[in-house]
């Protein structure tokens, strides 16, 4: 086996799409156990609605949704820092690290991808799509956090 097939190399985009199905799954999982928590403090503060009736957020709306959005940016905040890799990204052998250093990211860096990277999904994928216009292939989120996706080398069989 050759020097460069042992080092990491940017992650393209596929693996990236491929990586978040997979974390989509998860993420899926932890909201539902979210939204069964808050549902059940929401009933033991009001009580449960009657039979039909819908259960009545009134001005907890707002923060139970902004919960939501910190618990998923909570799962990669705590993963990225763990290993560099959420299961999605351990499955494509791909790890964030710090853009420069190598290393994992700092907890700054985490948040900042962690908020800015699905702005750049929702904008119509643009901020992915950066990567093929960086010089460096940086997605935008990646290069205004200082970090950045590898694929990693496969791992020797025992």
């Amino acid at each position: 086996m050759t020097d460069s097939q042992n080092t990491p190399r940017p992650a393209g985009l596929l693996r990236r799409f491929a990586a978040m199905v997979y974390d989509s799954l998860l993420l899926i999982a932890v909201g539902l156990a979210y939204g069964a928590l808050v549902t059940l403090l929401n009933v033991l503060i009001q009580g449960a609605p009657a039979e039909r009736e819908a259960i009545e957020w009134g001005y907890w709306r707002l923060p139970v949704f902004i919960g939501l959005i910190a618990v998923w940016v909570g799962f990669f905040y705590y993963f990225w820092g763990r290993s560099g890799q959420t299961l999605g990204m351990r499955a494509w052998r791909l790890k964030l690290t710090d853009a420069v250093s190598g290393q994992l990211p700092e907890p700054r860096q985490r948040l900042m991808r962690g908020l800015l990277a699905p702005l750049s999904l929702f904008l119509a994928g643009l901020g992915y799509f950066w990567l093929w216009v960086d010089p460096k292939g940086h997605t935008l989120h990646g290069r205004l956090s200082g970090t950045r996706v590898w694929l990693m080398p496969k791992e020797p069989k025992s």
